[in-house]
């Protein structure tokens, strides 16, 4: 055998040896696992992190699992509700890796797996709920769907730390229905209110009518103190045409009139009596001379 036959065997050995001692050394990340399979049959634990020691030659196949959360978008779904409407919905899921052999041997790829199982239960899960109950009960229904899906995934090593509705796409016939709906009753409510301010100060003048007509006077303090407000607010002359006086005269008409019965008539004073009390003779005919001089 020649001697550059031994060298070039040599060499190769040695580079197989290199390779192999290289093959052999792995270092996996803090969020990094590793399932091992030696000559196909998978390793009961996963290694990492760190450096780790695997066979060479084939001997060891390694498959890294991240287990950092995975925010993943479900594509927008067609649902129709339980009331018959159609609308496109869109979710995401945050799910992580818990156990990585199961999530390597028992699920081919497991972000599609949940991806799909999300798709599916969403489609379901919506449609036993009208369109009030999807719009105002969002959080309840994430977590019924959240439920539902790690369950699911819980064989496949995978834990689904929540779901939620991203959007509800409703059609534009729907939402001009809804804005009308919404104008109407925010309408019903100011023409409740308003009216309810109305009764309300209706009930205040009533009650301040009472207690005036109990005293007439008040209603010419009232008037004065009416003037003084305006004469303070607006730089502004009054004249009076009629006297203040006459409101008092008013007041005492109205407290006469205000109790509801006539008022009495004036009294007709007795007629004066005479100085001199009449006699019997009084009223009587003067007598007729008989012809003869008195």
């Amino acid at each position: 055998m020649s001697t550059w036959v031994v060298v070039l065997i040599v060499v190769v050995v040695i580079a197989l040896i290199v390779w192999g001692v290289v093959s052999m050394v792995h270092v996996l990340q803090e969020y990094e696992r590793g399932v091992v399979f030696r000559l196909g049959r998978v390793r009961s634990r996963a290694k990492g992190p760190g450096l780790i020691i695997l066979l060479p030659f084939g001997v060891d196949r390694m498959r890294k699992v991240t287990l950092q959360t995975v925010a993943m978008n479900v594509p927008p779904q067609d649902v129709i509700t339980k009331d018959n409407i159609t609308m496109r919905v869109d979710a995401v899921i945050y799910a992580k890796v818990v156990e990585p052999v199961p999530a390597v041997v028992r699920v081919q790829n497991y972000l599609f797996a949940v991806s799909q199982a999300a798709q599916t239960n969403l489609r379901a899960m919506l449609g036993k709920y009208d369109l009030d109950t999807l719009l105002a009960e969002r959080e309840t229904i994430n977590r019924e769907l959240h439920g539902i899906i790690a369950h699911r995934t819980h064989d496949w090593g995978v834990e689904v730390i929540g779901v939620e509705i991203k959007d509800v796409d409703l059609p534009d016939e729907l939402r001009r229905a809804m804005a009308r709906e919404a104008e109407a009753d925010r309408d019903a409510r100011a023409l409740m209110i308003s009216a309810d301010a109305e009764r309300r100060a209706s009930r205040l003048l009533s009650d301040a009518a009472a207690i005036i007509s109990q005293n007439p006077q008040a209603m010419q303090l009232r008037f004065l103190q009416t003037i003084t407000e305006v004469a303070t607010e607006q730089n502004s002359t009054l004249v009076m045409p009629i006297p203040v006086e006459l409101l008092s005269l008013f007041g005492r008409i109205s407290g006469d009139s205000g109790n509801g019965r006539p008022g009495a008539p004036p009294a007709v004073p007795p007629p004066a009596a005479s100085e001199s009390p009449a006699g019997p003779e009084e009223g009587r005919p003067p007598e007729q001379g008989n012809g003869r001089p008195g």
